[in-house]
């Protein structure tokens, strides 16, 4: 039934595609594209440098991203409730349908197991949706359709279909907005074949993330933190592409590893502050991409270091530290000086009280806690 609807779509869409769309005849060839979303963090640092840039938000980063490759590839569209006229709860989408039409910028109904099945059928009929989750936790709704054919319809027909779907929306934990709504699905997500996964983090890394995704033939899960949406940074002019499967180099240093993601980020980095003045020289790395890991990167800094530090949002119990852990334990255990410490949010719903949520959530004092126990 999602197929049957999602050829219909098809046909609508390229019947009714926007005049400023190029046609696919005229746009560069797919394989030179996903090429360029594979280039390494150099080429990032290179394009950033070109200009002075522009700055943005890191919601409207996100809608950059869109318009951009909605002007460059006419299959490509956008699903979910709100996202038209109303431009997304969190106004990623927002101007999108006007520039558009209401058939790329489709408003669905409060049924996230339908319009996600849609976005798969769409994606095997020649299509590249994004589907938004008004809130990550809705997306609990689609499980089956994430995981049984957005992530495994590829292998399951014998290679005949690819599934270039994006699914993306805001999620974390927020400011008092309750247990389910401050759901963090990175953990339920990660074990399901097929699909890869990433974290923005800044307006920059949205962008390219954003773009890498939907120019990838796999289907990306892309995690958006619902408390950064208004982050600030200067971003290029011109053209670039995050890589979906590096790491980020936030800042070097010589004593421990930090291996976190999202907002932890910048819990992170406020603890930075405060080792320094301590005399310590922490190594930053925001994993970016939750699945698959990016080990290069990860594994020299332990080569380096021989410490490491998990800091996370997500659950302890499955959390991705708990995946993380294992794999440099697999990977990089002689190079380790002193046993891995992860911090993650603690395993109970996230309660309403502000307090009581602080507290479920790692402070940056608990990072410098738990460095000086590392470094002893």
């Amino acid at each position: 039934m999602a197929t049957a609807a999602a050829a219909s779509l098809q046909y609508a869409l390229h019947g009714a595609a926007s005049a400023s769309a190029k046609p696919r005849s005229a746009a560069p060839g797919r394989s030179v594209r996903v090429a360029a979303a594979r280039r390494s963090a150099s080429a990032d640092a290179t394009a950033e440098s070109k200009s002075g840039g522009h700055e943005v938000l890191l919601f409207e980063a996100l809608r950059e991203a869109l318009i951009e490759e909605m002007k460059e590839d006419p299959t490509v569209c956008v699903f979910g409730e709100d996202v038209g006229h109303y431009g997304g709860s969190y106004k990623v989408t927002k101007g999108l349908a006007e520039m558009f039409g209401d058939l790329r910028v489709l408003d669905t109904p409060i049924a996230e197991n339908s319009f996600a099945g849609m976005g798969v059928g769409a994606a095997m009929k020649g299509l590249r949706p994004i589907v938004e989750g008004m809130n990550m936790g809705f997306l609990l709704l689609a499980y089956n359709q994430i995981s049984n054919n957005c992530g495994m319809l590829h292998y399951t027909s014998g290679g005949q279909f690819k599934i270039p779907i994006v699914i993306r929306g805001p999620g974390g934990v927020g400011r008092q907005l309750g247990a389910e709504h401050s759901q963090r699905l990175e953990s339920y997500f990660q074990s399901i074949p097929g699909l890869q996964m990433v974290a923005c983090s800044t307006p920059y890394n949205a962008k390219g993330l954003m773009k890498a995704a939907i120019r990838s033939e796999n289907p990306v899960v892309l995690f958006e933190h619902v408390l950064l949406y208004n982050l600030k940074e200067k971003i290029p002019d011109e053209e670039y592409i995050c890589c979906l499967e590096e790491a980020e180099m936030v800042r070097p240093g010589e004593h421990v590893t930090i291996l976190t993601y999202s907002r932890m980020r910048y819990h992170v980095m406020q603890a930075a502050k405060t080792l320094v003045n301590k005399g310590y020289d922490p190594e930053v790395i925001d994993i970016r991409s939750l699945k698959p890991f990016d080990l290069h990167t990860i594994g020299n800094s332990i080569k380096k270091t021989h410490r490491v530090l998990i800091v996370e949002e997500c659950m302890r119990t499955g959390g991705i530290g708990a995946s993380l852990r294992s794999a440099i334990i697999d990977n990089f255990w002689d190079y380790l000086d002193a046993p891995i410490m992860c911090l993650s949010s603690q395993d109970v719903p996230t309660p309403y009280a502000a307090t009581l949520e602080d507290a479920t959530v790692m402070q940056p004092a608990q990072i410098v806690a738990a460095v000086e126990q590392i470094c002893q």
